[in-house]
């Protein structure tokens, strides 16, 4: 079981965690659910190991062992769409490029440029970037800005086949929709409704 407890975290003045704890699954699809700026990104960032609490405890899981969507695709605009995936998988893998790129619905696209892609298609790749990467948690960042409703279903189903356990932040309705279970929240500072 992956937990925190009594995390606080402050920018300046604004406590953006206060004491916030949370037991995460260890299967399926997670998702938190709230509005821009309540601490959703922080929290995920905490989890991370990107961002130190003042106080509290992450338990259950290193930074090591988590792989991070962020909100920004941080896409190469120099590497092609294949390029981006065998950057980070080992040469022993590079034949999972194809599956991982079927599995985000970009098929066909590996010689494509991230300049030539549309913001969907940028995002779906830094998607697939990530869960090329080898982790006992994924952590997704708003993983289908810009992505149709059904086509992010599409992908989501896929991913729960895959088996990983994933905790992604969402605001749309439709992608909460699709989730195994929903976590509200609210703040700052963040808290579970």
């Amino acid at each position: 079981m992956i937990s925190c407890r009594s995390l606080s975290v402050s920018f300046g003045e604004k406590k953006v965690l206060d004491r916030f704890s949370l037991s995460l699954p260890d299967a399926g699809i997670t998702a938190l659910r709230g509005p821009s700026g309540c601490g959703k990104t922080t929290l995920l960032r905490v989890l991370a190991g990107l961002e130190r609490p003042q106080s509290g405890t992450v338990s259950g899981i290193s930074p090591r062992e988590i792989a991070i969507l962020f909100q920004e695709n941080r896409l190469l605009p120099w590497r092609s769409v294949g390029q981006h995936l065998t950057d980070v998988l080992p040469k022993d893998r590079w034949k999972d490029v194809s599956r991982l790129l079927e599995l985000v619905e970009l098929g066909g696209e590996a010689s494509v440029y991230p300049p030539a892609l549309s913001g969907g298609m940028g995002r779906r790749l830094a998607l697939a970037r990530c869960l090329s990467l080898p982790a006992r948690l994924y952590l997704l960042d708003e993983p289908f800005a810009g992505v149709d409703r059904e086509r992010a279903g599409r992908i989501m189903d896929r991913m729960r086949a895959l088996g990983l356990p994933i905790l992604l932040s969402s605001h749309e309705e439709d992608i909460l929709s699709m989730a195994d279970r929903v976590i509200p929240l609210d703040g700052p500072p963040l808290r579970v409704l």
